[in-house]
Formats: C-alpha cells, sequence, structure tokens
C-alpha cells in the first residue's frame, strides 16, 4: 500500500468556502498518468495539482477529470500553500518546472503569493451566434479569442446577470471570459469564467485566463497594476501587474482539508 499527502485548499481567498478548491499531491516519484487521471477524478475537483522535488526546486503537473492540462493558477498557488505551510520550505520563492509553460514562480510576502506567468495575448474576432447566444446577450463591447474567448460586456452587473445555456456553449468547443470595468473603486476590473466540458461548469476563480486579462486591461485602462475580482457565486480577489511579456497574479490561500491517500495495488 502507497500513501500519499493530501491537502484541499481554497485559493484566491482568506476565508473558508470562497475562491477556487484545488486538489493538491505531494509525490516522491511521478506516478503513471492514468493513476494520476483516477486520482484526479476520485478527487472530483475542478483541478488537481501534483509536484515532485528536484534538485532545482518542483515539477508542477495539474489534471482535470478529463486529462492533463497545460496551466492552471489556483492550483499553482494552492501548491505554492502547500509548500510553504507544510513542507518547511525556508525561502520565500518558489521554482517550478512545468511540461507546458516552462519555469514558473511564486513568491511570498506576508500573506500573499504572488504567481509569475507568462502573458497570453487575444485578438478581436467576430463572434459566432452560438456564442452570444449561450450568453443570452445582444449587446458586448468585443469579442477576443486567444487561451479561450474573452467577451467586453458593458458593466459588471451585466457580467454578474449573465445565465449561460451550458449545452449550447458546448457546441462551441472553446472555453469561455466574460469581463467588464469594475463599478466600485476597489476593483478595476471584473470577470467569470465557464468551462463548459468541464464538470464544474463555471470556474470560481481562474489564474490563467488574467494571463489574457492583465494585459488586456492594462493597455485599456492605461496602467499596470490592476485589482481584479472574479464575481463568481463563490468569488475571489487578484493583484495583477503586468510586466513585459510576464504577469504578476497574487492571492491568498487557506487549507480547507489534510489527509492520507492509500493506493492499494
Amino acid at each position: 500500500m502507497q500513501e500519499i499527502d493530501f491537502y484541499m485548499v481554497d485559493a484566491f481567498t482568506d476565508a473558508t468556502f470562497g475562491g477556487n478548491a484545488a486538489a493538491v499531491c505531494p509525490l516522491t516519484e511521478w506516478l503513471p498518468d492514468e493513476t494520476l487521471l483516477a486520482m484526479t477524478r476520485q478527487h472530483n475537483q475542478s483541478e488537481t495539482a501534483f509536484f515532485v522535488t528536484t534538485d532545482n526546486g518542483f515539477e508542477l503537473r495539474w489534471f482535470t477529470t478529463q486529462g492533463e492540462i497545460n496551466l492552471c493558477g489556483h492550483a499553482t498557488l494552492a501548491s505554492a500553500h502547500v509548500i510553504f505551510e507544510y513542507l518547511n520550505y525556508p525561502e520565500t520563492t518558489i521554482h517550478f518546472e512545468t511540461r507546458f509553460v516552462g519555469p514558473l514562480t511564486v513568491t511570498r510576502s506576508g500573506d500573499w503569493l504572488t504567481l509569475d506567468f507568462p502573458a497570453a495575448g487575444s485578438e478581436p474576432v467576430e463572434p459566432p451566434q452560438a456564442l452570444l447566444d449561450s450568453l443570452g446577450i445582444g449587446e458586448y463591447q468585443e469579442v477576443r479569442l486567444g487561451r479561450n474567448y474573452i467577451v467586453v460586456l458593458d458593466s459588471q452587473q451585466q457580467v454578474e446577470a449573465v445565465k449561460p445555456d451550458i449545452p449550447l456553449m458546448l457546441t462551441l468547443n472553446q472555453k469561455v471570459c466574460i469581463t467588464a470595468k469594475a463599478d466600485s473603486d476597489e476593483y478595476d476590473f471584473v470577470s467569470r469564467f465557464f468551462s463548459p466540458a468541464a464538470a464544474l461548469t463555471e470556474d470560481p476563480v481562474t489564474g490563467s485566463t488574467h494571463t489574457m486579462l492583465i494585459p488586456y486591461w492594462a493597455e485599456r485602462l492605461g496602467k499596470t497594476r490592476l485589482n481584479a475580482r472574479q464575481v463568481s457565486k463563490r468569488g475571489g480577489d487578484l493583484r495583477c501587474q503586468l510586466m513585459g511579456d510576464r504577469v504578476l497574479i497574487a492571492g491568498q490561500a487557506t487549507t480547507y482539508l489534510s489527509g492520507k491517500i492509500f493506493l492499494c495495488r
């Protein structure tokens, strides 16, 4: 029987039941991919992060119940939280090696953890009618496409009011982010994010889509430091900064559960 430590962490929040939950599993060596996927399906969270300690830091991978993905912000934040809080890590910066996006770092300052991710671009596109219909909207400012669709709406109120038609959105074969300038001075912009093919169709807080949102809103608002709010039911806060071809995304995290996984063979 093999024992593996297990943590469930709420990321991008300082309160339990807020932010986005991720499962985190430190490993002594990589298990077969089919085992990692089976574990992820057993956890039934939007993402499970697995990491292995190396001479230079950690190797990090992310899985959904559908398979391995190329980038996940909240599960990276959750992994860093586990390393800082439970592995007696002595430094203030963690170095991760990843398969698809290269080296990533997470730096701790007080209760805030800052992700250093590659910025992602997006280009204006003519939206398919199914996209607009799936969101139930007639008016919008623009639609862009990069890692996923970005639909820019007129107001935070409009973002919060959207009730997506998920079966119709599935026909797009693409994830969808909606965003708008924030209504209050506390935040610069707000967003919501839909993953129609995932078990959890609305992602509570999404670090990866902010790699596109930060460059977009930095240019539009004429500032490189921005405060963002993902206005899902759970909600989450992100402190953002554009630094050339990189973005810094800071958030807090709290542990919900820790325990042991027992793999019987």
